[in-house]
């Protein structure tokens, strides 16, 4: 459903296989003199976005499954249907979080949306070159890269986003009260936040995600969408999507 490469990655991450990292070692010789390697993801018009991923790096140097949910998740009919003349994203401000390769964010802009992409210095290359990659799709939205560390000053993205996207950015347990404290900060009372992450039962994540989601819950309210409203074939048992909205 995802592809051999998201999938290889999502085996990585989970076991550490050593035959998962020779193989992308092999991999590695096949990479462009910039070490990148695309990931084509097909829009609903037939168009596809262009994604190119790093071969070395961390984790948010390639394109993850939760990040190809929620980009499709974004082209549903709830959303987006040019034959009803339905267009959410039209002209909406959307923020994403650890926006990694970009995908989400590139997939909103293609939409409509005024998109701002954030991650760490280290990953500001990769969005760029993403960005520009895909410009010829970007026609009525806009989108622009920019640094935004997790539980620093937020200032330069308020006001409030109408969305805010987040895909797997619920990782290191030392990253969920900086993200949490960010979410507070930039989110008003209108804002949605469409959160995409996969559920991973090894290890210390069943932990990281209790205490995200404790600690968020102290401030906003969670709905799962049902899989039904999600793509019918991008979708997962064990990758879940989320509105969350402040309290009132």
């Amino acid at each position: 459903m995802f592809g051999e490469v998201s999938l290889l990655f999502r085996k990585i991450y989970q076991t550490g296989s050593s035959f998962s990292v020779s193989v992308l070692a092999n991999m590695a010789a096949k990479a462009d003199e910039n070490e990148y390697f695309v990931r084509e993801i097909e829009r609903n018009d037939g168009c596809a976005l262009k994604v190119k991923q790093c071969l070395l790096g961390d984790v948010g140097c390639v394109v993850w499954d939760a990040a190809i949910v929620l980009a499709k998740y974004l082209e549903t009919k709830q959303f987006y249907d040019p034959s009803s003349g339905v267009n959410v994203w039209s002209g909406r401000t959307v923020l994403e979080l650890g926006a990694g390769t970009g995908v989400v964010g590139l997939m909103a802009a293609t939409l409509g949306a005024q998109v701002i992409v954030t991650d760490l210095e280290d990953l500001q290359t990769l969005l760029k070159v993403n960005i520009q990659e895909n410009e010829a799709l970007i026609s009525s939205g806009s989108i622009t890269a920019k640094v935004l560390k997790w539980g620093e000053d937020v200032s330069e993205f308020l006001p409030s986003p109408d969305y805010v996207l987040m895909a797997d950015c619920i990782y290191y347990e030392q990253s969920i009260v900086p993200l949490v404290e960010s979410l507070k900060l930039l989110c008003g009372p209108e804002t949605c936040i469409v959160c995409c992450y996969e559920q991973r039962t090894e290890g210390v994540n069943p932990e990281v995600e209790r205490q995200f989601f404790e600690l968020l819950q102290q401030n906003f309210c969670c709905e799962e969408i049902p899989s039904e409203k999600q793509d019918p074939e991008f979708s997962s048992p064990d990758i879940h999507i989320l509105h969350i909205r402040r309290k009132a």
